[in-house]
């Protein structure tokens, strides 16, 4: 258990300004755990808190030569620099908020590269379904977008099964061809 923090007296705040780390750690022990109190009050948030504990004292430690015992006590110093960072810490969170909201709504707004392509994909195979003409773009869209069976589209249609099959064969063969495959000879 760590010993109690230490009643803090001028002797401490000279010690600090000298560059004492005994006087750092003692100024730790004193003020960590209200500076941490003051950010989980401010930032509702326990790591964001803790972070700002350790920036005061990497501060503090960095920019010690600018505390002037003479002008305020190093807690009241530390209360002002946990104050900045607190700050800091907020405005970060803002942001990053913020950022993270637009990114929400622009990527509701905007469809991914991936959703683009396929969308791009299916619409250069529906037109080319299409250009291949009655009753062949019929019996290839009741097949594909509708997923009818053969038998189903000969039904449907009043055709026999054998020329449904055919005409599928023969459309899958020009889209084929059409789209770049090679696999096929047009008809």
């Amino acid at each position: 258990m760590p010993p109690p923090p230490p009643e803090w007296g001028p002797e401490l705040d000279a010690a600090f300004a000298a560059g004492d780390e005994q006087a750092l750690s003692a100024a730790y022990r004193h003020c960590a755990g209200v500076i941490r109190g003051l950010a989980v009050r401010a930032l509702r948030d326990d790591t964001a808190a803790d972070d700002v504990v350790q920036e005061v004292f990497i501060r503090a430690w960095k920019y010690r030569s600018g505390y002037r015992p003479e002008q305020s006590s190093a807690p009241a110093w530390l209360i002002g620099i946990a104050r900045n960072c607190i700050a800091d810490a907020a405005r970060t969170a803002g942001r990053e908020a913020e950022r993270r909201q637009a990114d929400a709504v622009r990527s509701d707004r905007e469809p991914r590269h991936e959703e683009s392509d396929l969308l791009v994909d299916r619409l250069v195979v529906r037109a080319e379904v299409e250009r291949l003409g009655p009753p062949r773009s019929t019996i290839m869209a009741l097949a594909f977008y509708e997923e009818l069976t053969h038998q189903q589209i000969a039904q449907h249609l009043d055709l026999p099964l054998g020329t449904v099959k055919s005409h599928l064969r023969r459309g899958l063969i020009n889209l084929r061809t059409r789209l770049g495959d090679g696999h096929g000879t047009p008809e």
